[in-house]
């Protein structure tokens, strides 16, 4: 069962995170808190949002999403951020149902698209992307500007 994740998820939410920076190797680039994960998706005006796969009446994945726009498709579209089901309940449909939710969404919303991207190292999950229909995207790189080189470059504003 797919649903949409209520305050009280935050913690599981949370411990997803974790796992999935644990599974990516990146465990060392959290700095996320629990407060700060629950303000997020259910602070007064949440920017973020986050489905939960459960099972057997447990939580044992997530996808965890935001509205883009596309000036080229004049609409907008899902970025999913985040999507992690734990090891021991893969193989059970639970990630292409959280995809396929946002997917549903999409459609319903009439929004142009449904992207994320994927760690070049992840086969299995590479191979399940491409199971479900996804497009890599080879010529584009992705940039990121954080920590000190987001301050210096803000202080370009001035």
């Amino acid at each position: 069962m797919i649903r949409p994740a209520v305050p009280a998820d935050a913690p599981l939410v949370f411990s997803l995170v974790r796992e999935l920076a644990e599974y990516e190797r990146l465990s060392h680039a959290v700095d996320a808190t629990q407060e700060m994960i629950a303000e997020a998706l259910f602070g007064p005006k949440p920017r973020v949002f986050c489905d939960i796969a459960d099972h057997a009446g447990q939580g044992v994945g997530f996808a965890l999403w935001f509205y883009t726009f596309s000036t080229f498709r004049g609409r907008h579209g899902i970025y999913l951020e985040d999507l992690f089901v734990r090891p021991e309940h893969r193989g059970k449909g639970l990630g292409k149902a959280l995809l396929a939710g946002l997917a549903r969404r999409c459609v319903t919303e009439n929004l142009a698209r449904l992207e994320w991207s994927v760690l070049d190292w992840n086969e299995p999950s590479i191979t399940f992307y491409k199971a479900m229909g996804a497009e890599m995207m080879d010529g584009w790189t992705g940039c990121r500007v954080s920590d000190a080189a987001l301050w210096r470059l803000a202080d370009h504003a001035r």
